[in-house]
């Protein structure tokens, strides 16, 4: 499927034509008015544009075609772990990662007008889902998965049953004229995603700033013993702060594996040229996918 709920697309066409006007403006997201992404487009940048999408890659792809002058995108929660798979997507994308911004998480239960449950099931994105678990396993409430939380109250306000809700953010309630039933149903008080917002050029260091910074990069190291060890031990040895590392699978043999890592610290600072230069060395490939400025302190 790859289509809004009814109740959700006049909102997605407003939105879009006002983007169309001014490009320079807008901020791709994925999922449908009143998603979480939607609501950290509108935290990030209260004077821009938010351009819904339907899918991650076509968020992307709308900063790449000049759609859009930006996109964001969640890629970890505290409660849930990884969101997108940016180290897929980034890299092929040829974007560059300009900021983050982190957003507080809450969701409400919601239904039609009227309806107070007994609920058979709960629409939302597998993340939210995931986020409430105990909370829906308390009420025997089954859990279904949709392609966003927004979308998931949509569908709920389009299918018309009373013994269906979603799981979404008060936005979507007041979107698609929903009731919340049930406030603040996530399983911790302090759930929040961390986005990345994307765009066609890198930050200069001017453009940084002299604050603290984050660099995003992406490395292969080569097929010897210890060499993941090597190769992040310029790190420790120059004491740069390794925040984040994921390893994941380059193609289906299972021989090659990729890491995905956050630094605190951009090329420039003497330590991180350093460090940066001996991970290279112990590395087949190594990409820098974004400097920029920390927007929460690490450590």
């Amino acid at each position: 499927m790859h289509s809004y709920p009814q109740p959700a697309e006049a909102l997605v066409e407003t939105m879009t034509r006002a983007a169309q006007v001014e490009p320079s403006r807008a901020v791709a997201f994925q999922g449908a008015p009143g998603a979480n992404s939607h609501r950290a487009a509108l935290e990030f940048a209260p004077d821009g544009l938010p351009l819904p999408c339907f899918s991650f890659e076509d968020a992307l792809d709308a900063v790449k075609e000049g759609r859009a002058d930006r996109a964001i995108i969640p890629i970890e929660n505290s409660q849930h772990g990884r969101v997108a798979d940016i180290h897929f997507l980034l890299p092929e994308s040829g974007l560059s990662i300009v900021a983050e911004h982190f957003l507080a998480i809450t969701h409400d239960l919601m239904a039609l007008p009227g309806a107070r449950g007994p609920f058979a099931v709960a629409w939302s994105h597998p993340q939210a889902l995931g986020q409430s678990r105990h909370f829906l396993r308390q009420r025997g409430i089954v859990p279904m998965s949709y392609a966003d939380t927004a979308g998931a109250a949509a569908f709920v306000r389009e299918q018309g049953d009373p013994a269906a809700a979603a799981i979404a953010p008060r936005l979507a309630a007041e979107l698609y004229g929903l009731d919340v039933v049930e406030q603040r149903v996530e399983d911790a008080a302090d759930n929040t995603t961390r986005f990345v917002v994307l765009a066609r050029a890198p930050l200069s260091a001017a453009e940084r700033g002299a604050g603290p910074a984050m660099t995003t990069m992406v490395f292969e190291v080569r097929n010897v013993p210890a060499a993941l060890y090597k190769a992040l031990g310029g790190l420790a040895t120059n004491g740069v702060n390794m925040t984040k590392l994921e390893s994941y699978q380059k193609g289906a043999s299972f021989a090659a594996t990729m890491f995905y890592a956050d630094i605190v610290g951009a090329p420039g600072e003497p330590s991180v040229d350093l460090a940066l230069e001996e991970l290279a060395f112990h590395c087949k490939d190594l990409r820098l996918l974004g400097c920029y400025p920390q927007a929460r302190p690490r450590g």
